[in-house]
């Protein structure tokens, strides 16, 4: 998630000289703790998927709203949530998105249909996408020394980049011993606590202006990304040419032309159509956008071959999505160093090919081949790369903005990394159950085996390894920005 605030802040009386505020220090603790619940969500139910489709008779088809529920949710408000912080009270969003997010969760753990467990998934989104740029907008005020603000925004990041691997461990454990309910429950009581402790250590700032949020254009956007999502879902069982899932391609087409119109004609646009339009910045989002289709896909169809066709446990499973997440972090380092020295631009290249390579050889997997020969090396090939396409696209998502767009441009990154996973999970679930059906039926089957169901996984990897060689060549069009012209932007950023 990228560590800046995700709208231009304009301290207010309430926001104390440098070193008179003792309380910022643990207000710190306190928005760490939301931090690494946000986290934590986007990875633990991905361990808990198999169970939850037991008990609740999920089908392949809609198994995906599990995730994409949350991620659509919280991408498309994310901007607007923002805006909401800013001008209503970061304090008073950020608590209301604890207790939000807390009351969703609950929901979900609870949830006695699918349908239901979709429902709480897009609440948790929706309150995650006013929790979340709270959280980063609390730190800038809090934080005013660079020096301050720069360890404050490491500790942000390190919980980012961190909280994935908990989440996976952490799910995979209380799936096992548990119930994948609790991959749910589990946020309760941690946003209570985070609650009662902001209550006194966060105080309570506003943006100063015009306060003025763009509701049409949250609402095409983000009604326009369901519709398209649920056309994905409805070819996977009545066909990509049906009518029933023409209408939804047809009805997302419309609101996201809307979209576009009411962006550029609102006075308060939610999206300025200029932070788009530079070559370096539209390049960077349209590569996130493209990287998260591929890789949030990766984590759920390699867990459910990891569970369903090899009979991991969910905690061996957890334990196996490892070291990718090392992979990352270990890479990382040497990406931060190459950066100022090489420029973003060959960086970006290297790891989206490796990645690509590495997804594109995950295709080799079969009932019968082994995790540590046909899965591992092949992820440390993927994560290594990736590390070198987080560090970079902070820099080149910010190249040329403004200052009143900067807030904007980051939160964009995360934006379009969430969409991105969101459209890219459905379109590549069907994939996966367009893939699998066909092979049962090739073969005389009278219900698909594990070589079926390996079969639709491979697909999804072969397609995912190619949208990442798609967001290579992005890269290499778009981007022209050399490494004197990075822009320097305090606190870094994390993706991811």
């Amino acid at each position: 998630m990228p560590n800046s605030a995700l709208s231009a802040i304009t301290p207010d009386h309430h926001v104390y000289e440098p070193g008179q505020d003792p309380r910022r220090w643990k207000a710190l603790f306190v928005i760490a703790i939301a931090q690494l619940m946000v986290v934590l969500d986007a990875s633990i139910v991905n361990l808990a998927l198999p169970s939850a489709k037991r008990d609740l008779g999920i089908s392949d088809a809609n198994q995906q709203w599990v995730i994409t529920a949350y991620t659509l949710a919280f991408g498309g408000l994310l901007l607007l949530g923002g805006r909401i912080a800013d001008y209503v009270g970061r304090k008073k969003v950020f608590m209301i998105g604890l207790l939000g997010f807390a009351g969703a969760s609950a929901l979900g753990g609870i949830s006695s249909t699918s349908g239901l467990l979709f429902a709480s998934r897009a609440l948790q989104g929706g309150f995650a996408a006013l929790l979340a740029p709270a959280a980063l907008s609390l730190i800038t005020v809090n934080f005013i020394v660079p020096k301050e603000r720069a360890r404050a925004f490491g500790v942000f990041g390190a919980i980012s980049g961190g909280g994935a691997a908990i989440g996976l461990i952490l799910g995979g454990t209380l799936t096992q011993y548990f119930s994948w309910r609790w991959c749910l429950g589990v946020n309760v009581p941690i946003a209570i606590v985070a609650f009662l402790l902001a209550i006194p250590f966060v105080h309570e700032s506003k943006a100063t202006g015009e306060h003025s949020y763009d509701i049409p254009g949250a609402i095409t956007v983000t009604l326009g990304l369901v519709s398209l999502v649920y056309g994905f879902t409805k070819a996977a069982t009545i066909g990509w040419l049906s009518s029933g899932t023409l209408i939804f391609f047809a009805i997302a087409l419309a609101l996201l032309v809307a979209f576009v119109v009411i962006e550029l004609r609102v006075k308060s646009p939610l999206l300025p159509m200029r932070v788009l339009l530079e070559r370096n910045r539209g390049g960077s989002y349209l590569s996130s956008l493209i990287v998260g289709a591929g890789l949030f896909s990766m984590f759920l169809f390699l867990g459910l071959y990891l569970q369903v066709i090899l009979g991991y446990s969910p905690l061996r499973s957890g334990f196996a999505f490892l070291p990718f997440s090392v992979g990352i972090i270990l890479s990382a380092g040497v990406a931060s160093q190459l950066l100022p020295k090489l420029g973003p631009k060959p960086l970006m290249i290297f790891g989206l090919v490796c990645a690509s390579v590495g997804l594109l050889m995950l295709t080799r997997i079969t009932p019968d081949t082994s995790y540590f020969t046909h899965v591992l090396p092949y992820m440390i090939v993927m994560s290594s790369g990736l590390a070198f396409v987080f560090i970079p696209v902070s820099s080149t998502a910010l190249h040329g903005v403004g200052g009143q767009d900067a807030g904007v441009a980051s939160a964009l990154i995360n934006t379009s990394q969430q969409v991105g996973g969101s459209l890219g999970t459905a379109l590549l679930n069907t994939i996966a159950a367009t893939a699998t059906v066909n092979y049962a039926k090739a073969h005389g089957m009278d219900k698909p085996d594990a070589y079926a169901f390996t079969h639709g996984y491979t697909m999804t990897f072969f397609t995912g390894a190619a949208l990442l060689a798609l967001g290579a060549a992005v890269i290499l069009i778009f981007i022209n920005v050399g490494k004197d012209s990075l822009v320097e932007h305090e606190g870094g950023a994390h993706v991811g």
